[in-house]
């Protein structure tokens, strides 16, 4: 090493030093001093661990003043090198290397390989296989859809897929009870937010169903929503507002504060009666400028040309400022056409605009949805005298889309209709009729003597007999209440079966799993809304375990919420509900598509009592236990009274009216959801062929062994602790060894994963790992943004290849610096472009693949690699120029690729959206406006794309 005062150079071993300055040669010792860490170091000349700096042409260095310019030139004298640099005006100037910043990084892979900076192969192999799969991910047909710890149900899967592809969808997910709506918006959230078509969420539920929902979307999409309430609301004012301080040194509020409390948080969940109660709040939600807003349980929202209800007025103004909209709601048009309506008006109020146009409209839709009707029953066979009925352009129309005279596809002619008519781009609709695949429900009462505990009329009857617990002391309750002692019989008579124990209030579930395993030694955990998340996983961890797991889990009403116990098929209501929603509620938490068994009700209830009343109720009128009834609420509005009056105070004669009435109510509002159901929007809300071919997709990503491999190769970098823990289960540990300090989504106490769904969806304990998982997701990330593994030394021993031969592997990608709301990557990927350079500055990658090089490739000792490198360097910067130049001559046809399958691609949209305005109205302008400027601003995305270089390999045959 020929070491001159002035000349600067680097520390292999000590990176945290900077750039460092030659202060002293003094015979065979040379002193460094490292300005930035305000340190000196004496090496030995002959074995000093530094590197010279010499910045290359078109590399960019930083001087003393922080000024970042261009290397336009570089020459030596006298030992120092002067640098010609261009600053971003385009002016010149000379430069000498003393005015270097001390503070300079190298990280780019010449900078660190010339720095004697350069990782072992495991490093430049993980990231090269990491820009591999970032680019396949880019392009893959069910990007947004590989996150979700859900199963892959086919009209879940394609409502998913339609919707979330959209730019600013607004619909209405109306499927019945029990088929997962709330399971399809948080897939098309995180879909949405995943490929950046939205950023700013906001989901308004009512009030019973707010930790529900953060539940949901944190478990199953690893959506952390902030809850906003009346409190959280007035201390993100009161943080917010300016202060002074008085004469007595007190602070005095002064004004308030500008910002928005809702623009601190991307992702934001609050009820619906504290934005309507709260008109401050409301007009900051207002405000905050949202790309998606969810509202559940639409069908509460009242309106009429005539009354209009506040919470209604409410999501209205939101609606108006929000991009998106999604409405949820199991009766879209059970309560009537005109409420129908009302939420259509929401989603679009120039298309929905005038309630009789949309009456004509819908009984236009009634003829096609007859003609549908018809043709499914004659299995795709139509006939001319079968279209007379439809008005003349509607006749026209379908003869046009017919593809044969006789025979057509059923589901294509279909979609045509229905991209043209109706309502079915605003709305997907199944049901279980359609569907199907549930599990049957088998029903055992036991009636018990009601104990002299609760001999007062006010405690067993009306709202207080249907929880008599409440009125007395625990200890009381718990040794006369025969359903206490008839629950420690049935769990023992049913062992070691799973049983799921619902009750209303959490007070009962506590008392209830304590006596359960104090005093009856049965294995049992309480799950209800006094425990914390966590506590809570843990009570349905122990529930779900096998072997040594609870045999029982006592659940409250809001406890049980969001959960999904399907392995289990004992069913016991330890009380009934009023609410017929609610009864449905506790019976989906086992009646769910994928449930294995038949579902065995057990339920308990005390002879005389208002619970009697309501068993009999819900059995002999609404037949509610044995079967899905969608019409339960509507039925009971009705007939509130009568029931009212029963439950107060039942006689015979009522009862028995009361039975008759409601079953005949029952009898006939299932007929007339019978008589409407709709085939043409069923057919549209499922496509079952297109749901398969992206369910087979979505497996063919999961099934791989990819995953696992590429975040084992990651911990091993990182210095990550993993070992088993079960079957297809690992735990993950930070070590004392970690490259950095974090590692994404790995908490001290370390966590458990899985990259098994099936297991995942058992045991949601568990971390469900995907392509998609925020810890994957950020760890791919992470490598690809950082220097790990972008330079490399390697040697290899091949017969016929000279000893001292130099290779260099080099990978290029696409540099595209675009909004990420563009999505070019599914035009324009990363799309690795590796060059394997020879000295000659050829190209022989055909000759020796990468993973075949990987087999042949051995680490270098650093002392010796740190001294192979100045020796090759400049034959080494030979070929990166070479390798620069030949991936740059790829770049023209990279981009006149891109830009075809991107015209294409958004063009055909266009043209298809242009077309359908003309016959539906549906179609909104700005969904043409957006795919136009994404058009136009793609095409000089792509006209500016750049290659980059990501990473390189210096080969060294031996």
């Amino acid at each position: 090493m020929d070491f001159k005062i002035g000349q600067r150079w680097v520390s292999h071993t000590e990176a945290a030093l900077g750039l460092g300055l030659v202060a002293e040669v003094s015979g065979r010792r040379v002193t460094i001093s490292f300005p930035a860490a305000a340190e000196e170091r004496t090496y030995a000349t002959d074995n000093a661990p530094l590197a010279r700096v010499r910045y290359q042409v078109g590399e960019t260095l930083q001087t003393h003043e922080e000024a970042e310019l261009e290397v336009v030139e570089a020459t030596e004298s006298d030992g120092l090198v002067f640098y010609t640099v261009k600053n971003e005006a385009g002016e010149l100037k000379e430069l000498s290397e003393l005015k270097l910043s001390p503070f300079a990084q190298f990280t780019t892979p010449q900078q660190r390989l010339f720095a004697g900076r350069f990782d072992k192969n495991p490093a430049f192999q993980l990231r090269v296989e990491t820009l591999g799969h970032l680019a396949h991910l880019q392009q893959s047909p069910v990007q947004g859809l590989l996150g979700s710890r859900t199963s892959h149900l086919a009209h879940q899967i394609y409502i998913a897929s339609e919707v979330a592809r959209r730019y600013a969808p607004r619909v209405l997910l109306a499927d019945e009870v029990g088929l997962g709506k709330t399971i399809e918006a948080g897939m098309i959230l995180h879909a949405q937010l995943h490929t950046a078509r939205a950023q700013r969420v906001l989901v308004v539920v009512p009030d019973t169903l707010v930790h529900q929902w953060l539940v949901e979307m944190l478990r199953r999409f690893n959506l952390h929503f902030a809850i906003f309430d009346q409190s959280r609301y007035e201390a993100l004012l009161a943080s917010e507002s300016d202060y002074e301080l008085d004469e007595n040194d007190n602070p005095v509020l002064m004004q308030e504060g500008d910002q928005n409390p809702f623009e601190t948080e991307q992702l934001v969940l609050c009820s619906l009666d504290f934005l309507t109660r709260n008109a401050e709040a409301r007009a900051h939600a207002e405000e905050a400028g949202w790309d998606l807003m969810v509202v559940d349980e639409a069908h509460h929202l009242r309106w009429s040309p005539d009354d209009v209800s506040p919470e209604y007025a409410c999501v209205e103004l939101l609606a108006a400022q929000t991009k998106g909209l999604l409405l949820l709601t199991a009766t879209p048009e059970q309560v009537g056409l005109e409420s129908h309506f009302a939420r259509l008006r929401l989603l679009d109020p120039a298309r929905f605009h005038d309630l009789e146009t949309f009456r004509r409209e819908e009984a236009n839709y009634g003829e096609l949805n007859t003609l549908v009707q018809d043709i499914l029953h004659h299995e795709g066979h139509l006939e001319s005298s079968q279209l007379d009925r439809l008005e003349p352009y509607l006749k026209e129309e379908v003869w046009q889309l017919r593809d044969n005279p006789d025979q057509f596809d059923v589901h294509e002619l279909v979609s045509r209709l229905l991209d043209r008519h109706g309502t079915g781009r605003v709305l997907f609709r199944n049901t279980r009729a359609a569907i199907q695949g549930f599990p049957e429900r088998q029903v055992e009462a036991t009636p018990l003597p009601l104990p002299g505990l609760y001999e007062s009329e006010e405690q067993r009857l009306g709202e207080a007999g249907l929880t008599p617990e409440a009125t007395v002391l625990e200890d009381d309750w718990l040794a006369e209440d025969p359903r206490v002692a008839w629950l420690e019989s049935t769990l023992t008579s049913l062992k070691p079966a799973k049983v799921l124990v619902i009750c209303a209030r959490a007070e009962t579930a506590v008392a209830l799993e304590r006596h359960l395993q104090l005093r009856a030694g049965i294995r049992s955990a309480a799950f209800h809304e006094g425990l914390t998340i966590v506590e809570r996983d843990r009570a349905a961890a122990y529930f779900a375990e096998t072997e040594q797991g609870a045999q029982a889990l006592v659940c409250s009403e809001i406890g049980s919420e969001g959960r999904n116990f399907q392995f289990a098929h004992h069913l016991v209501l330890f009380d009934l509900p009023r609410n017929p929603d609610l009864l449905e509620q506790r019976i989906g938490r086992l009646d769910r598509i994928g449930q294995s068994a038949t579902i065995e009700i057990h339920v308990p209830y005390l002879e005389n009592s208002s619970q009697e009343v309501l068993y009999r109720w819900y059995q002999d009128g609404l037949n509610a236990f044995t079967h899905s009834c969608v019409v339960g609420v509507a039925v009971k509005d009705a007939l509130r009274e009568q029931l009212d009056a029963q439950l107060a105070r039942p006689e015979p004669a009522g009862m028995s009216a009361l039975l008759t009435q409601t079953a005949e109510l029952t009898r006939q509002l299932h007929a007339a959801l019978e008589a409407g159901r709709d085939p043409l929007l069923e057919i549209n809300s499922c496509n079952r062929p297109k749901a398969q071919v992206l369910i087979e997709q979505i497996e063919e990503e999961e099934n791989t062994a990819g995953l696992q491999t590429f975040m084992e190769g990651a911990y091993g970098q990182y210095g990550v602790d993993y070992e088993d823990h079960s079957e297809n289960a690992w735990i993950l540990r930070p070590s004392e060894h970690m490259l950095t300090g974090y590692f994404p989504g790995l908490p001290e106490e370390g966590v458990t994963v899985t990259y098994d769904r099936d297991l995942a969806l058992v045991r949601e304990d568990m971390t469900f790992l995907s392509w998609e998982h925020p810890m994957v997701v950020e760890t791919l990330d992470m490598i690809a943004t950082t220097e790990l593994g972008n330079a490399a030394l390697a040697t290899i021993s091949v017969k016929g290849v000279q000893p001292g031969t130099v290779l260099l592997e080099t990978v290029f990608t696409v540099h595209c610096p675009a909004p990420k709301a563009l999505q070019l990557s599914r035009f324009l990927p990363l799309r690795p472009v590796r060059l394997l350079m020879d000295a000659k500055g050829r190209d022989i990658s055909h000759v020796m693949p990468h993973a075949k090089l990987n087999e042949l490739c051995q680490d270098i000792k650093r002392r010796t690699a740190q001294a192979i490198v100045p020796q090759v360097r400049e034959e080494v910067e030979r070929m990166i120029a070479a390798a620069q130049g030949q991936a740059r001559e790829q770049l023209p046809g990279i981009q006149a690729g891109a830009r075809e399958t991107m015209e294409t691609s958004l063009g055909e949209e266009v043209s298809r959206l242009r077309a359908l305005q003309q016959v539906n109205p549906a179609i909104r302008d700005e969904e043409i406006q957006f795919l136009e400027a994404q058009i136009k601003d793609s095409a000089e995305a792509i006209a500016n794309a750049s290659l980059e270089l990501q990473a390189l390999r210096v080969v060294i045959s031996t």
